[in-house]
């Protein structure tokens, strides 16, 4: 299944002053942040990937031209030459598309339609948000649906707290947002074509398409209450790096469980699982 990676926004909260590198290239651990998204897709067996390419794109070109697989697999170094023990991406396929500086993530994803069009489904993810999601279960509950687009659906995680104030500003109660009965879109879509016919020129996937699916009845959502990690800020990527470092790195599925392979993926399409 294709997957849409939306890679080219300036990602200014993310800035450090130290790169001008877009913010899915920033790293977490010896790998950048899309990296990891695209490593978790492979796992469930989707390898064809989609970049929208804009503000940046020569830092993500630059690094799988230049890809070096010793940095996260083992090798043997014989009589001078590198034998490799694992690989990462030599069975994948990435479309490197640049979709315009300035474009809104619905344009992007207009922009690319040609790659997608003729997919009864197809994935799409903005490239800085980590899970440990069983995505095959988010996608199969949509194959059975008559929806034409579906997003993963979490907990809020701000850590603010809402105050409950009555009109003569007395408040009632104080209770933090989590506890409110509200999602947010956890950033991981499955698609079908058509739902690009709602985004307008210059549109926004969720701000033009999946509202108006939404009031057609026509889109779902995949509630999930486990592991999910947004790295829109330095602080947020920075407590990312501190899980890698530590170990406890949930969103990485292919250290714990082994990967599928495309002839097991389509054994459990058949089997209904």
């Amino acid at each position: 299944m294709k997957v849409v990676l939306f890679c080219g926004g300036y990602g200014m909260r993310m800035r450090n002053g130290d790169s001008d590198a877009p913010k899915p290239m920033q790293m977490v651990g010896p790998r950048p942040l899309i990296w990891h998204v695209m490593r978790y897709y492979a796992h469930f067996g989707h390898k064809e990937f989609i970049l929208c390419l804009g503000y940046g794109a020569h830092h993500v070109k630059d690094y799988f031209l230049d890809y070096r697989e010793t940095e996260s697999n083992d090798f043997v170094l014989r009589k001078g030459e590198v034998e490799l023990q694992g690989s990462d991406i030599a069975d994948w396929t990435i479309h490197f598309v640049h979709t315009g500086l300035e474009s809104p993530i619905g344009e992007r994803l207009r922009r690319v339609r040609h790659l997608v069009e003729d997919e009864e489904i197809f994935l799409a993810n903005y490239a800085d948000v980590l899970t440990d999601a069983p995505i095959d279960d988010m996608i199969e509950t949509f194959r059975g649906s008559d929806a034409a687009a579906s997003l993963l659906a979490v907990p809020p995680q701000a850590v603010f707290h809402i105050v409950d104030v009555d009109p003569s500003d007395r408040v009632n109660s104080i209770y933090p947002v989590t506890d409110m009965r509200i999602r947010e879109n956890g950033g991981y879509f499955a698609l079908r074509p058509e739902a690009i016919d709602y985004i307008p020129e210059n549109g926004d996937l969720v701000g033009d398409a999946c509202t108006s699916l939404a009031k057609e009845g026509r889109l779902l959502s995949y509630t999930y209450d486990g592991f999910w990690q947004p790295a829109d800020t330095l602080k947020e990527r920075n407590a990312l790096e501190a899980a890698y470092r530590a170990g406890t790195r949930p969103w990485m599925v292919w250290e714990r469980e082994p990967e599928r392979t495309p002839l097991e993926g389509l054994v459990d399409e058949a089997l209904g699982r």
